[in-house]
Formats: C-alpha cells, structure tokens, sequence
C-alpha cells in the first residue's frame, strides 16, 4: 500500500503503532512467499522425478543424471567432505569382454547339408592334374521347426463270452477302464493344458491370442473352453499349492511384496496380488517357492490369514500392514536406497552432494554382500558384524544428524524420514546370516505377474483371479527351481489325475531328483 507523507499522523505514538502493522504485514508476506516457494520446490522435484523416471536411465546404481534441478541444501560442509573422502575408493575398471557367440546345444538334432564344387571344377587351374580333399570348412544355422498338434485315439477293445450268448445267459462286457485324465471327458490332454497355461501365465498370451493362432493351424478352440479348463486346472493342482505353502511357512526366513490388479467382477475397484516366497535368487539354490495370494483388499487381514501365526523373519517394504502380522519384519535396503537415487536424480551432472555420502555408504553394504555371497551362514554373520555393522552404525548417525538441518519436505528430508522410520527393522540383517539385505527376492518374484499384467490387463471374476494365483504360483516356482515350465505342469496335470493322493512326489525339488 502506499502512503502520502503529507497525511501521516504527527503522534509518534501512532507512528510507531502504524510502523508495528506495516512490519507485521511484510512480515506475513514473506512467510507466504516461503511456503509458496517450498511449495513450487516440491512440486519442481517431483516433476523432475518423473522425468527421470520415465526417460531417464532405470539402473539404480548411482548415476549421473543430466536433470538441471539441484537442490541448494545438498552442498557438502566440511565434516561431509571427510566423510566422502575416506569413503571414496579407486574403482579398477573391468576389462571389456568381446561378446562371443556360444555354440548351438549338441543335443539338438543335425542335418549335413554338403556344398561342393562342380566335378568340372575339381583339377588344378595351373597344371590341370586332379585336386585332392585337404579337409572342409563348416558353420551351423538354426532352423525353427512350428510346433505340430496330434490327435490321440483311444480304442479299449470290448469282449464278451460267446458261450453266454449262443445260451441267453446274461453276458458280461469287459474292457479296460479309460485312462485317468487331467479332465475327464474332455478332448485336453495335460500336454495341451500345460501349453494354454504356460502360453498365459509364463509368457503373458492372452487367451483370445491363444484362440487366433490354434485357429491358423485348423484348430477350433474358444477361449471361453480354454478358460473353463484353466480353472479346473488350478483347482485339480490346488492341493500341490497348499502343500508348497506349509512348507513356505516353515522356512525361518521369507520375502512378501503385493501389487495391484483389476478384477471386473468384485466388489472393490482395485484387488492385490500378495507374494511370499522363499530360498535365493539364483536357480536352483536352497528351497526356492514363490507363491502368490489374491484378495480383492490390501488390508493387513489379507496377510494374516495368509502368515497364520508365522513368527519367523519376513523381509518387507515400508507398507505398514505388515506390522499387524506376527512375523519379524526386515526392512528393504534397496527402498532406501532407491529414496536417495530419486534425490541423485535431481543433481546436476556430475555435481557432489549430500545424498553421495549415503550411496556411497549403501554401496559398501552392498559390495559386503557381494563378496559374502556363497559363503555360509555362519561365516555371512561374522562379516556382516566385523564389517557391515561399523558402516550401518555411520549411516545410522549420519541421518540423525541431518535430520533437522535438511528441510524435511523437501525429497533428501523425505528420504531421510523414511529411513530413519525403516532403520530398526533395516538392521535386522546383521543378526541372522539367514537373511537378506533387501527385498530384491519378493520384487523380482512379482516381476513376471507385472509384466504378464500389461497383456492380458484384467481377470473377469474373483474365481479366476484366485486361479491365477494357483497357477502363478506353480510356474514361478517351477522357475526357481530350474524346471521346464511346460513339462513339469503337464507332469503335475496327469500325475495328480492318476494319483491324488502323491502330492510330496510332485514337489520341484522331487520332480528334479527324480
């Protein structure tokens, strides 16, 4: 506002009680403009969060990022620089290795193609005698054959005494009982069953693709048959689930993530897709199960029913419904981490700050882990508590430390909330050499459901998303465990049909070793 020098008061008093209003109003007009300024920050970071997210590079491993935002409380103090010096290390550069071209399996099946010069030409253009045979040059070419669908008829031949007959005594037929089929009555043999089940739920086909391309080869097969069957298959293979699932709970150690997921006919908009599972990420290892488990809800009764009463380690993300269930939760380095890499993103290329300190402590954690890898229980926590626990200790105080001089809404304050909210139940892995660093084995497992999400987008009834998580369940696991998809649900398929009752022969681990 202005004002006329010429009107104002003579009264020093009223001067001084004007001057007191004005400073007050300046006053409000500055704290207005800071909050609309920390406002506009906020929404700045998280625009340029979203950039990097999606055009940006995906890795998580430090990178160097050409976003032109850099926050001003990111400058290294004095006490900050020593740190990063100390926890700065010359990295040797690998030697790039020239890419080679592996050798075609030799079990595959070989046919000689021999490519000779003519007779004419088999004598010498100098002297004109006979050439001779030195010895051949070969290469190999891989030729895709179509997969081929063939009709299997069984004929049960009937007898019958004739003797009975020629004397009007009531004659008995006997033939051979039909054999025990997946689905009784129907033209599916589990062969055909594993393949629609792989097609959907390894390889993300949906059914009305798979419709299209039996159509091309002369097979009319309707995708409302192919559903109908698949979920007669997931409850033929529901008791080989629920075995897996006893045996899940037993393990001291399990990972757990969920994801959404539409379901057409339920009661919510949005369902969840929970995942548990266990054993390591490498095929093969240890006991290897991913099961999932849909409900049409994220609250935290979907997985106490699921746990029932499970008290042992579960490596979680920062979700709050894990806390109701009564299993020790692990916190996730790598959620942590990926709060900072968002913060990273934000720096200018090649600029230094803050946030570096943290990665580069994050990083000596995890290259602990990398050279602990293969070693035993034992020997893991002995390292983890001579060598991982001093740099959790340094991180633990780092964060403290800056909690109240990094402006808490902004995306470094934000990440160092959430740390600190997830750091108790983060160092939890130093006690057990059991467990793991992050949850990397839950998300990786949910992977391939995500991925196979984007094909077929939607499941149209809860009875068919529940089918899904069975048959999900079976697939991932059949991966972990190193195991042919398609043979090893067209084994469970028919051996279940045959024998019921044989469930522990039908374990991955079994099926293997067999």
């Amino acid at each position: 506002m202005k004002l006329d020098v010429n009107v104002l008061p003579d009264d020093p008093e009223q001067l001084k009680k004007m001057l007191l209003e004005l400073q007050l109003l300046v006053a409000q007009k500055e704290c207005e403009l800071a909050e609309k300024d920390a406002i506009y920050q906020e929404l700045l970071e998280r625009y340029n969060i979203k950039l990097a997210n999606e055009y940006g590079k995906k890795s998580e491993k430090m990178p160097g990022a050409d976003e032109v935002f850099n926050e001003a409380e990111v400058t290294l103090d004095e006490q900050d620089e020593l740190l990063l010096a100390s926890l700065s290390t010359e990295e040797k550069t690998e030697q790039k290795v020239k890419p080679k071209r592996k050798p075609l399996p030799p079990e595959l099946p070989r046919k000689d193609v021999i490519i000779d010069i003519e007779d004419t030409d088999k004598t010498c253009d100098c002297c004109r005698n006979p050439l001779h045979k030195m010895g051949e040059s070969s290469s190999e070419t891989l030729e895709f054959v179509p997969a081929h669908i063939k009709v299997i008829k069984t004929i049960r031949p009937k007898y019958t005494c004739r003797h009975c007959e020629n004397n009007g005594i009531e004659s008995h037929i006997k033939m051979a009982p039909m054999p025990a089929t997946p689905i009784p009555k129907s033209i599916a043999t589990a062969s055909l069953l594993s393949q629609i089940i792989t097609c959907k739920y390894q390889f993300g086909l949906p059914l009305y693709r798979q419709e299209t391309m039996l159509s091309d080869i002369g097979i009319e097969l309707s995708r409302q048959t192919m559903s109908s069957w698949i979920l007669r298959c997931a409850t033929l293979l529901e008791p080989l689930y629920m075995r897996l699932k006893t045996i899940l709970l037993a393990e001291p150690a399990i990972h757990a993530d969920e994801t959404p997921l539409k379901v057409i006919q339920a009661e919510k908009a949005t369902s969840y897709m929970w995942v548990y599972c266990c054993g390591a990420d490498a095929l093969g290892s240890n006991t290897n199960i991913v099961l999932f488990d849909y409900h049409n809800s994220r609250r935290a009764q979907c997985a106490i029913d699921f746990l029932d009463g499970y008290q042992g380690y579960m490596h979680v993300d920062g979700y709050k419904a894990y806390e109701s269930t009564q299993a020790t939760l692990v916190a996730c380095l790598a959620h942590i981490r990926r709060k900072f890499i968002d913060v990273k993103k934000l720096q200018g290329k090649k600029k230094t700050g803050k946030v570096d300190i943290v990665l580069n402590l994050i990083g000596k954690l995890y290259g602990i882990e990398k050279r602990i890898k293969g070693k035993s229980v034992e020997e893991k926590l002995a390292i983890r508590q001579s060598q991982a626990k001093p740099i959790v200790t340094t991180l633990y105080n780092w964060l403290i430390e800056h909690k109240e001089k990094i402006p808490p809404k902004s995306k470094l304050g934000e990440a160092i909330s959430y740390s600190l909210n997830q750091f108790e139940k983060f160092q939890r892995y130093l006690e057990d050499g059991r467990l793991s660093i992050d949850n990397n084995r839950a998300e990786r497992a949910v992977k391939p459901f995500v991925i196979g999400r984007k094909a077929w987008l939607f499941s149209y009834t809860n009875t068919g998303a529940n089918a899904s998580a069975i048959l999900y369940s079976l697939v991932e696991t059949a991966k972990a465990n190193n195991l042919l998809v398609h043979d090893y649900i067209a084994t469970c398929l028919q051996q279940i049909a045959e024998k019921p009752n044989n469930i522990d022969a039908l374990l991955p681990w079994n099926i293997k070793h067999s």
